[in-house]
């Protein structure tokens, strides 16, 4: 084998892995948002088995939204996984490309590089929808301590009004 022919195999190997590197932060864009998903449905649940139990009509209302609320976020990262799994498809297409790019005599032209970029541009869209649900998320639990912190207060205050109204 000439030798410029076994560096050319490298070239052609070397060229088939860079989109691994792409494939590692897309599974670990996928992990986090999987995670995300996990724990959007465990609290949907606790909301859901409150609402169960609440009885004020002003309390249901409150449940009511903070299930909008988690409905909006599952959809979000739902979305965003979708969106990672078709990055991943262009980045495993894109090493296929380069091989068979090599195969066929590199008549393929620009399609691994249309396949790279379609797999950024997933990728790119993926994280801006779960940029949103992260601050859907810290929307969610402010409005959730505002409203803790206020039944505190209120809860203060009858405390106080029954003691002085003991006196």
């Amino acid at each position: 084998m000439p030798q410029n022919a076994a560096y050319a195999h490298y070239a052609i190997l070397t060229a088939m892995l860079a989109p691994a590197f792409f494939l590692t932060a897309t599974g670990s864009l996928l992990m986090s948002a999987n995670n995300r998903l996990a724990r959007v449905i465990d609290r949907l649940r606790t909301v859901l088995k409150e609402l169960e139990d609440a009885t004020d009509p002003q309390y249901r209302a409150v449940l009511e939204g903070r299930i909008a609320m988690q409905r909006r976020r599952s959809v979000l990262v739902l979305r965003g996984s979708q969106l990672l799994y078709l990055a991943i498809s262009f980045f495993v297409g894109t090493s296929l490309a380069v091989a068979a790019d090599a195969v066929f005599g590199y008549r393929l032209t620009v399609m691994p590089t249309v396949l790279a970029a379609l797999g950024v541009l997933a990728l790119f869209a993926a994280s801006l929808f779960l940029a949103r649900e992260s601050m859907l998320a810290i929307q969610a639990i402010n409005e959730e301590m505002d409203h803790r912190y206020m039944v505190a207060r209120m809860r203060r205050r009858e405390d106080a009004g029954t003691e002085r109204g003991s006196q």
